[in-house]
């Protein structure tokens, strides 16, 4: 199998001041293109019983690729570096635009309508496919997660991928910048920084997966239902429920359970 190779001493420092001053940091290389190429291989025969996983939420508790990619020892290593030593994977989701469609994402801060009790989180973004201008990959703001959390507006465009097409207007869009990443690589921002995407005007499939995680100390402050999981260090706080991990591959008792877990993700970022 191939390597991937290492960060290097003082990397993570250096990832992590760049994540301070610009509210991102990528590319960051996981896995390699074959790693990442298997893993596509994956969904996609997934999808082919399940159905669409576009925007189902906490994936990794029905299917192991996700929760093999979401706990991969590097990237807990990042987000360790982010955010501290005690970690939670509150969800993962893939993301998905299919070619030559007007699907979009308008310019908006995850953390706006997710009820966490502080910003101690990060969110990646880890590309199976390539991710680039043409097919409509991340654009970014840098340094917008210092101005705290902007007013937003409730939009009703069926191609807007928001489960409420929430949009931040007036955004200096000539700021910001273009997340091109290769297969395997990832990004990882705040949630506090303005980002979008633009409509995939390629004829190939954008693939990614997104995992937001948080620090152990962080809870929901909508209700006392929210899950996560343990996923590196300890936790002393126990305010969320526990995710139980994939055993394998669509297994219909955690079928069950993500149908009601999805069904409480989308209440509590619709309950603002």
């Amino acid at each position: 199998m191939a390597q991937v190779e290492s960060i290097g001493p003082g990397g993570y420092q250096r990832i992590a001041e760049r994540f301070r001053r610009d509210g991102f940091v990528a590319p960051l290389k996981i896995i390699d293109a074959a790693q990442a190429a298997g893993h596509r291989r994956r969904l996609e025969r997934a999808e082919s019983s399940f159905g669409p996983l576009n925007y189902q939420s906490k994936v990794h508790t029905i299917l192991r690729s996700p929760l093999e990619l979401a706990t991969h020892p590097r990237v807990l290593d990042i987000v360790g570096a982010l955010i501290g030593p005690n970690i939670l994977l509150w969800t993962s989701t893939y993301i998905i635009k299919e070619p030559d469609t007007p699907a979009h994402v308008s310019w908006h801060q995850d953390l706006t309508y997710w009820g966490l009790s502080g910003e101690d989180q990060v969110s990646m973004w880890l590309a199976l496919s390539p991710a680039n201008r043409a097919n409509g990959c991340m654009r970014l703001v840098p340094g917008s997660h210092r101005g705290g959390r902007h007013d937003h507006r409730i939009t009703e465009s069926e191609s807007n991928l928001l489960f409420q097409g929430q949009t931040v207007d007036g955004v200096e869009e000539s700021r910001a910048v273009y997340c091109n990443l290769e297969p395997g690589e990832a990004s990882f921002h705040h949630g506090w920084t303005l980002h979008s995407s633009l409509p995939n005007r390629s004829d190939e499939r954008r693939i990614g997966l997104n995992a937001q995680y948080v620090a152990t100390h962080i809870r929901q402050t909508k209700h006392d239902r929210d899950t996560a999981m343990l996923v590196r260090g300890v936790d002393n706080f126990g305010d969320f429920g526990e995710d139980i991990p994939a055993k394998g591959d669509l297994e219909p008792e955690a079928l069950e359970r993500q149908r009601e877990l999805d069904r409480l993700y989308r209440e509590t970022i619709g309950n603002e």
